[in-house]
């Protein structure tokens, strides 16, 4: 692994083995607050699912993200779920885990400003797979380490998946119909799944599974990304 700076001053990794960054080089926090806060959790808190969990006795999101790598996605989700006042029940896979001592060299938190950020942050690497942990008031966390291929996800569960996976070029196994109906069957109805790829092969293959595919505008150095819905 290599630790690289990107394009907003952020980190993320080079993994030798995949020959592949875990996030992009224009801006690994922008596009992750882009992609996945913007245009995943933003949207289905607009939503009447939304509403639901603003109440104050309200549900909780439900969020299955694929490819929990350096636990960005986590955090940002785990920050906005503390800023608005809202529960979010966050689940994660990964086959690959990053070593500790990596992740603690990352300067997400300092980025962030969010200093106080530091410790919740690196719990989520640190607390132990397979198990539900509270780690914020509002953030319930669990993460699994297990090949999507072999792990059961349970039906209709899901709210939001955050689709993460290295690109099409380095893992075309990951972004099969196969994959994506496992993907399909974990929504609820009126669930999305956002992913910043937005290759013909991956959005055929996402419609072979069931999604209605919505193409919208990208993150920096991407001119477009998907948010595929189960209606």
């Amino acid at each position: 692994m290599q630790i690289i700076t990107t394009g907003d001053g952020s980190h993320t990794l080079f993994s030798e083995q995949f020959n592949e960054v875990y996030k992009s080089r224009h801006g690994a926090i922008e596009e992750s607050k882009y992609v996945f806060i913007k245009e995943g959790l933003e949207y289905v808190l607009s939503s009447p699912i939304g509403e639901d969990a603003r109440r104050a006795d309200g549900v909780a999101i439900r969020i299955f993200e694929l490819g929990f790598g350096t636990g960005l996605n986590a955090m940002l989700t785990m920050l906005e779920a503390e800023k608005r006042n809202i529960k979010i029940d966050y689940t994660t896979i990964e086959f690959y885990p990053v070593d500790i001592d990596i992740i603690k060299a990352l300067n997400y938190t300092q980025q962030l400003g969010y200093e106080y950020c530091y410790g919740p942050y690196h719990s989520l690497h640190l607390v132990r797979w397979n198990e539900t942990h509270q780690v914020t008031p509002h953030f319930s966390f669990k993460k699994i380490n297990e090949s999507v291929f072999q792990f059961n996800i349970p039906h209709s569960a899901f709210n939001i998946i955050y689709f993460d996976a290295f690109a099409y070029t380095h893992q075309p196994e990951i972004w099969s119909a196969e994959v994506f109906r496992k993907m399909y069957d974990a929504l609820e109805l009126n669930g999305i799944l956002v992913t910043y790829s937005s290759k013909v092969v991956v959005r055929r293959a996402m419609e072979e599974a069931g999604f209605t595919i919505e193409k919208i505008p990208g993150p920096p150095g991407r001119r477009e990304m998907v948010r595929a819905h189960k209606q």
